[in-house]
């Protein structure tokens, strides 16, 4: 993965950009992909664009909450299901779904199919938590302070359970 220090702000001095169906450098986060598809760096800070593949059934994470970033979800494929605070909502290809900063929130896969979601995180750098995360368990302690990301690991059975999901979380 390179680093966003060496992704310059593309500024259209560097001519077109069009990024493809199987652009942008991609990793497995068992519970879910992420492909980056625009860094922070790029757009100056204002936000970042990851796409999310998520296998069927699969919870992505436990409730959480961000500190500093709002998260917009747009479904490219499949059935998203997420909770955002004490309400549950699905959507479908074309809904979008948004995620405040400070809400407590989770999404899945809500279909026995592939899900595809597009993720804007505004501002950008909360993309390189996935980066972090992806590199291996060294150099996790702090990962979520750092990131101003609070956990409710405690919700993963009841989650599972409600909606019929897995956590297939990597160690």
């Amino acid at each position: 993965m390179t680093p966003p220090i060496d992704r310059p702000r593309f500024d259209a001095t560097q001519g077109p950009r069009l990024i493809g169906p199987a652009d942008g450098e991609a990793l497995d986060l068992v519970a879910l992909g992420v492909r980056f598809m625009v860094w922070s760096a790029e757009s100056g800070g204002g936000f970042s664009l990851v796409e999310h593949p998520i296998p069927p059934r699969s919870l992505c994470a436990p409730l959480h909450r961000h500190t500093h970033e709002d998260e917009y979800s747009y479904v490219l494929e499949g059935r998203m299901g997420a909770q955002l605070g004490d309400d549950v909502v699905h959507a479908d290809a074309g809904d979008l779904v948004f995620k405040p900063r400070g809400q407590w929130h989770t999404f899945w896969n809500a279909g026995d199919g592939p899900c595809r979601i597009l993720e804007i995180i505004s501002p950008g750098g909360f993309e390189q938590y996935f980066a972090e995360v992806a590199a291996g368990p060294e150099g996790r302690e702090g990962l979520a302070a750092r990131y101003g990301l609070e956990f409710d690991v405690a919700s993963i059975p009841r989650l599972c359970a409600e909606h019929g999901l897995v956590f297939p979380a990597r160690g």
